[in-house]
């Protein structure tokens, strides 16, 4: 069973976001899924079997955490499109058309290498933040809304870039308050600098405690910065250690993600 570690919204190895992509004739039982995105053990493993012809999507994509099963995953759809081109297993029309728990989800390749995600537009809703929230991340929220059932998360803006750049936030308490994760963000001290804002994702009450760049979490941050600053495309810094840009343009109930990605494993899984 051949592996592919492929790092996503990344324009050089070993930055962006790494996700193991295994294309399959079908898929076996969850358990084995679930064992093999552990053994991968980064954040996403993506698994996808090509669909018969003549329907709705191209091919059939789920997404793994080392400890469960995702309904949305937008770094390792990017990956599986870059493993599907740069090997030509998909050779019908653009874009290539995933189905998942999510719905159909296009990726449609750029003439500059890049890759577009189509995916749905986060539904926000403002909240109280919950109490305990500022202190288990350790910053206090100047807004907080929720992001709706797909995603599960709390999207928090902070003070400024600085204050997202220091959290160290208290993870264990952090995973008591949303239902997969906290997005914590903040506008972009200098656009100058190539982007619009900063986020980062903390997501222990999966097995990632924190996600290097989240494709799904800019679903949620381009609504709300695009409404803040005035312009439907914008880019993101996802400010972990590795770093990312993830380009995004609202489109309504639609979000576009655009971003490049690496292969820089090719294996075998040998059991």
């Amino acid at each position: 069973m051949r592996i592919r570690i492929v790092d996503a919204f990344a324009d050089r190895p070993f930055t962006g976001n790494p996700a193991g992509v295994l294309l399959l004739d079908t898929f076996p039982d969850d358990t084995r899924l679930q064992r093999i995105a552990l053994e991968v053990n980064h954040a996403e493993t993506a698994f996808a079997h090509r669909l018969p012809e003549g329907g709705e999507a191209d091919w059939a994509l789920r997404w793994f955490t080392p400890a469960a099963e995702v309904a949305m995953c937008g770094h390792a759809t990017l990956a599986t499109a870059h493993v599907l081109r740069t090997t030509g297993a998909h050779t019908g029309p653009d874009p290539v058309r995933f189905a998942t728990r999510s719905g159909v989800l296009l990726a449609s390749p750029g003439e500059d290498g890049s890759i577009t995600l189509d995916f749905p537009t986060a539904p926000l809703t403002r909240v109280e933040p919950p109490a305990g929230v500022a202190e288990a991340l350790g910053a206090e929220p100047l807004t907080c809304f929720d992001t709706g059932p797909n995603m599960g998360d709390l999207l928090i803006e902070v003070a400024d870039e600085k204050t997202v750049l220091g959290l160290a936030p208290d993870l264990k308490s952090l995973a008591t308050h949303s239902e997969r994760g906290i997005i914590a963000t903040a506008r972009a001290d200098d656009p100058a600098e190539g982007y619009d804002f900063v986020s980062r994702c903390f997501f222990p009450r999966i097995g990632v405690d924190e996600d290097p760049v989240t494709g799904s979490a800019h679903t949620a941050l381009a609504p709300y910065w695009s409404e803040r600053l005035g312009r439907p495309g914008l880019t993101g810094l996802q400010a972990s250690a590795r770093t990312g840009l993830v380009r995004t343009e609202l489109r309504g109930d639609r979000t576009l993600l655009t971003g490049r990605a690496i292969t820089t494993i090719d294996g075998e899984l040998l059991v």
